[in-house]
């Protein structure tokens, strides 16, 4: 069996966000072959390109860090009908200095939260546009955005309502699929 190195992104930077709980979720769900790892977003500076030609340790370990996985999972939540600032700017970090786009064909999939009726949605097709712009390659089904209910996955990540923990199984072995799809396109 290949094992695929997954970089995890969390849209929010707060500590206790439920989209943290989610990607734990995610994490204890995962088919074996995904090895799953966070990529924090949490200490990177605002991008400007005046740091194009000296990238700030934090912006420099993030895209090393985005360098040693096989793709990328993006799990967000939706801030005035957008993707967080943080994560945008994540994303402007890693697609830089031109010509070092760290997402270049990294298979991604994008899946979000929130306690709101429309839950991600809007966040997540801004973020489908901004992904296709770096040449990140998108899982488009299952699209996944999720109704965060009191109490519908802990904080260590157990998922307490079996449809949805099923629904996230499922996720996550479709994304294993496309992993080793675009890995069999590289080769």
């Amino acid at each position: 069996m290949t094992q695929y190195r997954i970089g995890y992104l969390i849209g929010s930077l707060a500590t206790a966000s439920i989209n943290r709980k989610l990607a734990k979720a995610l994490v204890r769900l995962a088919p074996p072959e995904l090895v799953c790892t966070e990529i924090p977003i949490r200490d990177l500076p605002l991008y400007s390109y005046d740091h194009d030609a000296d990238f700030p340790p934090a912006a420099r370990a993030f895209k090393e860090a985005l360098e040693q996985v096989d793709a990328v999972l993006f799990v967000t939540p939706e801030y005035n009908r957008s993707v967080p600032g943080g994560l945008k700017n994540a994303i402007d970090w890693a697609s830089r200095p031109f010509g070092r786009n760290s997402f270049t064909h990294k298979p991604g999939a994008i899946i979000g939260t929130s306690p709101g009726e429309i839950r991600s949605a809007i966040a997540q097709q801004h973020l489908r546009a901004i992904l296709a712009s770096c040449d990140c390659p998108q899982m488009n089904a299952p699209e996944a955005y999720i109704h965060f209910t009191p109490g519908l996955i802990s904080d260590d990540g157990e998922v307490n309502d079996v449809r949805c923990k099923e629904f996230l199984r499922r996720y996550m072995q479709a994304y294993a699929r496309f992993v080793a799809q675009m890995a069999s396109l590289r080769s």
